[in-house]
């Protein structure tokens, strides 16, 4: 839903700049020169940061959530042509969530043109953050850490529930008011080779359980096999204390 509202306001921006289709005025042939790319972007990302930034105040789409959104430049070296309609588009694997590009492609010009614009979409919102300068190998409690606004879309998955980090261990040191994200935190052993684990095979409506020996450590994240009771061997993974799911 994000994504559709900002590609609209940014299309109702960039008909506003190219003028609707059909407008009359004299476009320029491929070998003739052009505006340059730098002039172009600067009307063109003044109106989308304009509408962009608008949409962002109002804060419609992500209720509890505050966007700021910082409109990129085009390739100076570029040239394009005169062109009466340009329409945006999100690229195949990209989207509206910290730094990204959309597409602009003419579709109504002499000489058609596809370029891509640099955005920064910062999503802000409540998220765990540190209450004190704290050392790597640190045992995370309930007194360390501090609810605060943070950058969600920054690197790495941002902590937003205090019971996702209290007891885990610091992978790196944090400063004070930093975010908390899960790239700080070790993976947690949720078991060791040689205990018996429950196994939980899920399915469309139902859910088997049964028990295994593990053959290996239990990592979070990481995919962990276990020898079930009738010898059969089993992938799964770890999801909490000396348990393993696997999906059907």
């Amino acid at each position: 839903m994000l994504a559709w509202l900002i590609l609209a306001l940014v299309t109702l921006a960039l008909i506003a700049v190219a003028g609707p289709a059909g407008a009359t005025g004299t476009t320029a042939p491929s070998t003739a020169a052009a505006p340059a790319a730098d002039d172009t972007a600067a009307s063109l990302g003044a109106a989308i940061s304009q509408q962009v930034r608008q949409f962002a105040l109002e804060g419609g789409a992500l209720p509890g959530m505050r966007l700021e959104v910082e409109v990129g430049k085009l390739d100076p070296r570029l040239r394009l042509a005169h062109c009466d309609r340009i329409e945006p588009y999100l690229p195949t694997g990209a989207r509206l969530w910290g730094r990204t590009r959309i597409g602009l492609r003419c579709t109504q010009g002499v000489t058609p043109w596809n370029v891509y614009l640099p955005l920064t979409v910062n999503v802000f919102g409540p998220g765990i953050t540190s209450a004190a300068a704290l050392p790597a190998g640190a045992v995370l409690t309930a007194a360390d850490l501090q609810t605060a606004e943070v950058n969600l879309a920054e690197r790495g998955a941002a902590i937003v529930r205090l019971d996702d980090a209290v007891g885990r261990t610091l992978a790196r040191p944090l400063t004070p008011g930093q975010s908390v994200r899960a790239t700080d935190l070790r993976r947690r052993q949720w078991f060791a080779a040689g205990e018996t684990v429950q196994i939980s095979a899920i399915g469309p409506g139902f859910r088997v359980s049964s028990e295994g020996q593990a053959l290996g450590p239990g990592l979070e994240g990481q995919a962990a096999r276990v020898r079930t009771e009738s010898g059969r061997i089993v992938v799964g993974q770890p999801v909490a204390e000396r348990r393993i799911e696997i999906d059907l």
